[in-house]
């Protein structure tokens, strides 16, 4: 059975096949679309699959940290073809393939379709222990120091674990379909073998949605914390300003330059005022102290 690798969606091999073996041009469509969704559809004597490997590269704006990067697998399984659109920079993709050449059958497509699909699913466990290991590095961070870059952090994680979600959702439909349409190139003897690989799909699933839990109780936390500290602050200016307290009344009395104040007349006036500030406020004090604010 031929087994046709294409490097590049637009490379026109892909509408001489499309001829040769009679590929629904909305197929051929999806085939070259950046965007598509992960997808499974039979045609009449085939079934086409959009599959989306991820990999981790660095990121260029934190060089030190990673960041997940998905491409696309494009599959036109038919009896007696096989045609797959691949990027070949992509590690999950050549894994995937060099899987499928080296244990797969060439007189069994479905076993063949069946080994790309759940090396593409293993290759997303990675991933999820990549956001675990940046969703505790943040906890830790929130705990130490709740800073603001951090909260920036925790959308950016929730905004991947997001996208990370919608592809695994999509796979595990598509894994769905490949069980349940009989018309699929998926035999009787790969069903349990399909079934299996939307098992690790729901495992994922699970674990991002505690991922996206645990981002919420970070995200909780650090608000918890910012509030906290502002509370503090408010506390201390609470208690400067009560200790201050006396001190600002008798000099705002003694400076409205009224008559028959004490110690007015008094060459030591100013001596006995400063006296009778010192002593309020330290009597402010104690009372503060006995209250336990301070």
């Amino acid at each position: 059975m031929p087994w046709y690798q294409l490097d590049n969606p637009k490379d026109p091999r892909l509408d001489e096949l499309a001829k040769e073996y009679n590929l629904h041009p909305l197929h051929v469509e999806d085939a070259r679309s950046e965007d598509e969704n992960v997808k499974v559809d039979s045609g009449s004597h085939y079934t086409f699959a959009v599959l989306k490997p991820v990999y981790l590269k660095p990121d260029p704006d934190a060089p030190t940290e990673q960041m997940p990067v998905f491409t696309t697998v494009d599959v036109f399984a038919g009896k007696d073809f096989l045609i797959t659109v691949v990027d070949p920079v992509c590690p999950a993709t050549n894994e995937a393939l060099d899987r499928a050449r080296r244990d797969g059958d060439a007189e069994h497509p479905s076993r063949l379709l069946y080994l790309i699909l759940d090396t593409i699913v293993d290759r997303y466990f990675p991933a999820i222990d990549y956001y675990d290991d940046r969703i505790d590095e943040l906890e830790d961070e929130v705990f130490d120091n709740p800073a603001p870059e951090i909260l920036a952090k925790v959308f950016a994680i929730k905004r991947e674990l997001i996208d990370l979600r919608r592809v695994l959702v999509n796979t595990r439909d598509a894994c769905l379909h490949l069980q349940r349409d009989p018309n699929t190139i998926i035999d009787g003897e790969h069903q349990l073998y399909i079934r299996d690989t939307y098992d690790h799909v729901v495992r994922l699933l699970d674990a991002v949605e505690t991922q996206r839990d645990l981002l919420n109780n970070t995200l909780d936390i650090y608000l918890t914390s910012v509030s906290n500290r502002t509370n503090e602050v408010m506390k201390i200016l609470t208690i400067l300003g009560t200790i201050a307290l006396p001190a600002l009344a008798i000099s705002g009395i003694y400076g409205m330059n009224l008559k028959g104040l004490p110690f007015e007349e008094s060459p030591h006036g100013a001596l006995y005022v400063g006296f009778l500030t010192v002593m309020c406020t330290v009597l402010m004090l104690f009372v503060l102290r006995r209250m336990k604010w301070l």
